[in-house]
């Protein structure tokens, strides 16, 4: 499996005139009513090869955008260029596990524009100003106010291996002494002078050593635990201000009364 991950980035928005539902497909569409028919006709069209749940999270989705386009009498074209405009945020959403909920509403803004200004060949007037504002307001509600649920249904989960190298030391977390301090060194001498020339004169200055790296090596796990401890406290810091930020959006959201809200009548 593929352990890259694709880093968020700016989208070029270009025209989606029958990019994905040609006439044909709208006109077979048209004349569906029930959302059975509906949801195969659009699994077919737009190419919905998933497992449930994703499969009827996208479903949901292009039956909901059909049903917006038959409430405010969209033509053929337009149903199928919003049905594009859909599909690619999507499409940009979930290519990255990461947020990119900016690139997105920057990408569905300037797809917009794309199909609402007349500007051969870079851009259409396919909508009028009021319908596109109309569109993104649907867009907001019905998509992006979910964008996390998305991003989580569609997109792997990603978990942080935090590996951290310490200059100077040895490997496996032990630390080369390449010199006795002065202090202790005179103090060693001076147990060598008043201990007897035998073996215990060298078993006396193995301890001594031995005490000493001990004592490193005690310093150097709390120097690990400090900085193992200050990088999750930064990790969570930016966790929770990623998490406030989404919370901000969708309190506006709730605050404003103006955007509707589109339910399928089945």
């Amino acid at each position: 499996m593929d352990t890259k991950i694709k880093v968020p980035h700016a989208l070029k928005a270009r025209v989606m005139l029958w990019t994905d539902v040609s006439y044909h497909d709208m006109e077979e569409i048209d004349k569906l009513q029930s959302i059975p028919d509906l949801e195969s006709a659009l699994c077919s069209v737009l190419g919905v090869d998933l497992p449930e749940p994703k499969r009827g999270a996208l479903l949901e989705l292009y039956v909901q955008t059909v049903l917006f386009c038959r409430e405010h009498s969209y033509k053929k074209e337009q149903t199928s260029a919003l049905l594009s405009i859909i599909k690619s945020i999507h499409e940009a959403n979930i290519e990255t596990p990461l947020l990119n909920i900016e690139q997105c509403l920057k990408y569905c803004k300037e797809l917009l524009l794309c199909h609402s200004v007349r500007r051969p060949p870079f851009s259409i007037n396919l909508f009028s100003s009021t319908e596109a504002n109309c569109i993104l307001e649907y867009i907001h509600s019905s998509y992006m106010r979910h964008y996390k649920l998305y991003k989580y249904i569609f997109t792997p989960q990603v978990k942080l291996d935090l590996s951290l190298t310490y200059s100077g030391m040895a490997e496996h977390g032990t630390v080369e002494v390449s010199s006795v301090p002065a202090d202790v060194e005179n103090a060693m001498e001076k147990e060598a002078e008043a201990v007897p020339k035998n073996e215990g004169s060298s078993e006396t200055q193995e301890t001594s050593i031995t005490e000493q790296e001990e004592a490193t090596s005690g310093s150097t796990s709390e120097l690990k635990a400090l900085i193992e401890r200050e990088v999750r406290e930064q990790m969570m810091h930016m966790s929770e201000q990623l998490d406030h930020r989404m919370k901000e959006m969708s309190l506006q959201h709730q605050l404003d009364p103006s955007q509707p809200n589109h339910k399928a009548k089945k």
